[in-house]
């Protein structure tokens, strides 16, 4: 017995002598069982792309959580406004939280869930995935605070990026940053009215009360965003360093009254949709489908929505522009050098709505699932932390690269530490190499090696479209 308590103190002496030293500890276990899936094991790869979305939780964090690497942080978001918003995601390997791509990231991950059930089903992934979208649109609803006044941004960015560290560690002010009827912002609230009404067509049977919220708030958020035509940096003049409109409001006008239609099915979201078609030329040759530029999904909604020939030849057109774009070496559409990777499951995800709607199916699954592969191992290792051969060991991310809490945090260690990060940042995906396939492991290189709440959201759809294909 005495020795038992003897090795039971050393192992305690050793541990905390192998976290003040900043050394490895032991490897931790995959929160996603691995199911023998091939050729690539899309359901573990499933679990861990809404896995992600857990690491990136901010506020009070719920018992059941997965991360166990995680704890509470910024408990007082809000108390400078007198509102409270706490909750919500952290954007990236940063800690703002910027609400113009976490709604986007929102919409797209209930899209993924809407359209392929099945997959997130026979991954055992579904309530998973409604948590994960839950845990977003509870902070939307919170930040909608009057009919005209919603609560975009919390943190400055600026002084969030002169700080590494953990979240949970912060002590910097965080402000909060507002459009309202004096300074709209239709892009900001027309893609979380999306979101919303995504969101309640997700919850419709699963929790019908939320999902009537949902839509409320969505119908007001709508409102807001027709009626106060404004770009959101107007009022949020802190977020156009990192999240500017660059393709203006109308595309999200569009974007959030096809989805509002969507889950209504009412006659007033119908015209608003085809009316905002002709008036935002809706139709244009689009190249990409991104936190920003909804052409593509608008016009993928607007095609299964309402069928006719003016939509779905404009959505043949792009995606046939797409799938002629220039491709790397190893197979990945080159879009832009700035997260490479996002910009391809993005577009893979389109290629599948696409297939379903009878449009050069087999051309277009090949391509989407062709894309998928790539993300996960065809070039001999994979681009999802935690996931397959050879993945990403160093991703840019403060959280990640700090050792286990209860120790500090030096900052210059943290960034420059030659090992992997101290804690796994399951299932996230860093944006990718160059247009050769280069790609190296860098923290330090946000182009190619950071990850992104809205890198992760098309790329789960498109993995539980590759799960059904391949079951």
């Amino acid at each position: 017995h005495q020795l038992v308590i003897t090795m039971w103190k050393l192992t305690v002496v050793a541990t905390l002598l192998v976290a003040a030293c900043g050394l490895a500890m032991a490897e931790e276990e995959n929160p996603c069982a691995a199911t023998g899936q091939t050729p690539y094991d899309y359901q573990q790869a499933l679990c861990m792309s809404i896995l992600f979305y857990e690491v990136q939780r901010s506020g009070e964090l719920p018992d059941d959580m997965r991360i166990t690497w995680r704890a509470d942080s910024a408990m007082d978001d809000g108390s400078d406004n007198g509102v409270d918003l706490l909750g919500g995601y952290y954007d990236a390997g940063d800690n703002v939280k910027f609400g113009y791509p976490m709604a986007y990231s929102m919409t797209v991950l209930g899209w993924g869930l809407i359209s392929y059930r099945d997959g997130y089903e026979t991954a055992g992934q579904v309530e998973y995935a409604e948590a994960a979208i839950r845990w977003g649109t509870d902070y939307f609803m919170k930040a909608l605070v009057a009919p005209t006044t919603f609560y975009g941004q919390v943190g400055d960015g600026n002084v969030d990026h002169s700080y590494w560290g953990r979240p949970e560690d912060m002590t910097m002010f965080r402000p909060s940053f507002k459009i309202d009827s004096s300074n709209g912002g239709s892009d900001l609230a027309g893609e979380t009215a999306a979101a919303l009404a995504a969101a309640s067509i997700v919850f419709q049977d699963s929790d019908p009360d939320y999902s009537a919220q949902c839509l409320e708030a969505a119908r007001t958020l709508f409102d807001f965003a027709d009626k106060y035509r404004r770009t959101y940096t107007d009022g949020i003049s802190n977020a156009g360093g990192f999240y500017p409109s660059y393709s203006g409001f109308g595309d999200e006008l569009a974007w959030g009254a096809v989805w509002m239609y969507k889950a209504t099915g009412e006659s007033q979201y119908e015209t608003k949709a085809r009316g905002f078609w002709n008036e935002f030329n809706i139709g244009y040759g689009s190249d990409r489908f991104d936190w920003d530029n909804k052409y593509a999904g608008a016009m993928t909604l607007y095609s299964e929505e309402f069928g006719d020939s003016t939509y779905t030849s404009a959505l043949t057109k792009f995606m046939t522009g797409i799938r002629n774009e220039q491709q790397t070496p190893g197979g990945m559409v080159y879009i832009d050098t700035w997260g490479s990777l996002r910009h391809a499951m993005n577009v893979a995800f389109i290629g599948f709505k696409v297939a379903d709607l009878g449009i050069d199916v087999e051309a277009n699954r090949a391509f989407s699932a062709q894309q998928v592969d790539y993300a996960l191992g065809s070039v001999g290792h994979s681009y999802m932390v935690g996931f397959g051969v050879n993945p990403p060991e160093r991703p840019h991310h403060r959280g990640s690269s700090c050792p286990p809490l209860g120790t500090p945090c030096d900052a210059n260690t943290a960034q420059n530490q030659d090992g992997p990060n101290p804690n796994t940042l399951w299932g996230a995906i860093v944006g990718g190499p160059d247009q050769n396939d280069y790609y190296a492991d860098d923290r330090l290189d946000y182009v190619h090696n950071e990850v992104t709440c809205d890198y992760n959201a098309a790329l789960t759809g498109a993995l539980a479209a590759m799960v059904m294909q391949n079951s």
